[in-house]
Order: structure tokens, then sequence, then C-alpha cells
């Protein structure tokens, strides 16, 4: 029977390698996250970083597993969970790559929502849970008014929002979130990265996000790795200032500013030579 291990972090991972039984997806990647912080997780396509989120929140895909190394949740093994995979799931909100357009959509936003909490008892409190859908449809800055309504009558931003408030409404410990800013205006941007902020100063939950944003980088104060074929090519606090030197090349194109271009003819000749 798997057993709860003495440890404080929110997540662990020591020399983990993930993968299939036929290819290994990511290997040896080791790095602690403490309540309260967030972890950003960069590289190219292919990388591994949907893999290694996936996996933290418990929800790999099938035939995908850890093939060496360790890894804890919250002090819960990550290899044989046995019956605190239950309790794994419930603490960690996970927010999958593309989100927005895997809503089920036989359900209203509403249900959708609440799912997390009406698919483990049937035993709830409907005023309660209406009351609790309707803070967070106003937190992500939704009308209240969208509960009732079915996913195709959303744009593509409203329904990474919905999504991102099904992720968060049993208020997790762990957040999990694959590219949470995709299809989001960027207006629309902070809001996410201050109901993000709000969790970590109120509950304590810490964050793993996959994003090449570094504007999300900074907003969260985020530490980060960069990942290249399965692998840890750098990893740090990419947002200090002075900023540290590049350890690699995804570490950086993540760091690089913007190349200011030419605006004359003459300085762009002066750029070719």
């Amino acid at each position: 029977m798997a057993r709860r291990r003495h440890d404080s972090a929110a997540v662990r991972a020591v020399d983990l390698s993930i993968g299939t039984k036929q290819l290994r997806i990511v290997d040896g990647v080791t790095f602690t996250m403490e309540p309260g912080e967030t972890l950003v997780v960069a590289g190219p396509a292919g990388a591994g970083k949907s893999t290694l989120a996936s996996l933290v929140a418990g929800q790999a895909a099938s035939g995908v597993e850890i093939v060496g190394g360790d890894l804890t949740v919250g002090g819960i093994p990550g290899k044989r969970p046995g019956r605190l995979r239950r309790e794994w799931l419930v603490r960690t909100g996970y927010l999958p790559q593309g989100a927005g357009a895997l809503l089920p959509a036989q359900f209203t936003v509403g249900e959708i929502i609440a799912s997390p909490i009406t698919s483990r008892s049937r035993k709830h409190n409907a005023a309660a849970l209406r009351q609790r859908v309707a803070a967070l449809l106003d937190e992500v800055h939704l009308p209240l008014g969208a509960a009732d309504k079915f996913p195709y009558e959303l744009s593509a931003g409203m329904l990474q929002r919905v999504a991102f408030a099904h992720a968060v409404v049993l208020e997790p410990t762990l957040l999990v979130a694959d590219d949470p800013m995709a299809n989001l205006d960027v207006e629309m941007r902070p809001v996410i990265y201050e109901a993000i902020r709000r969790r970590q100063r109120e509950r304590n939950m810490a964050s793993l996000i996959v994003t090449n944003d570094v504007n999300l980088t900074r907003e969260l104060n985020a530490s980060a790795i960069a990942l290249r074929a399965g692998h840890v090519v750098a990893d740090g606090d990419f947002t200090a200032v002075p900023r540290p030197t590049p350890t690699g090349p995804i570490a950086a194109a993540f760091l690089a500013e913007p190349a200011e271009k030419p605006r004359t003819r003459r300085q762009r000749r002066e750029r070719r030579h």
C-alpha cells in the first residue's frame, strides 16, 4: 500500500525520467517546488514540457509513466500512489494544453466549472455551488449569464477562462497549467495573473506553468527550467536583474530581448556590414 512521505515540498522531482516502453520523453529532470512558489517550464515543441506537466498533475497519457528517478507531489509518491491518487487529483488543478477546446460540448459552462465537485459527490448544496460558480465567473471577468451557455456559444478566449475556473474550483494546493494564456487577449492576461497570485498569497498555492512567455515568468516572479529533447538545458531565476548568463541555446532564446529593427536605409546597410 502506498504511503505518504514526510516531504514539505509541493513537488519534488529527482533525476525524473518519463516515457513509454519504447520511448524516453523526459530524461533526468530534477527540481523542487515549495508551497507558494511558481516554476515555469520552457522550451521548443517536442521538448517534453506537456508530458512532464501532465504527469505532475497525475493525468499522464495512457502508457506514459515514470521510467526512472523519483517524483513526489505533496508527499504522495508518483510511482504507485495507490489510494492516494484520489487525493493527488483533488489537490491538483490541471489546465491541459488547448484546454478551452477540450471542454465537453454537451454541458453548460456552469456544469463544467462545477463538475470537479459534482462528479465526486452527489450530496452538495446547490445554492452554495451556484454561488461558487458565480464567484469564479466574476473573477475571470465573464458575465454571470455565461453559466447557462454552452461552449459553442463562447469565444476561444472565453473558453480558456472557463477552463481556468474549472481547474481552480476545488482551490487546489498545486496548479499545473499548460500554456494558460492561449487565446487570451492582452487585456485579459492580467486577470489570470492576479487569480494565480491571489491563491499564492491566500492559500500558498504552488504553480507549475508550461510557457515560453517571458512576461508571464516575470509577472509571477517565477523560477524556470528550459527543456530540450527531454533534458534540462538551463535553470534558474530568468527574471533576475541583472539577468544570469544563458547556459544554452534554449535559455538564450528564452531570455533574448527583441532585436531593434533598423529604421533607415543607411542603418540597414550598416547592419548588413
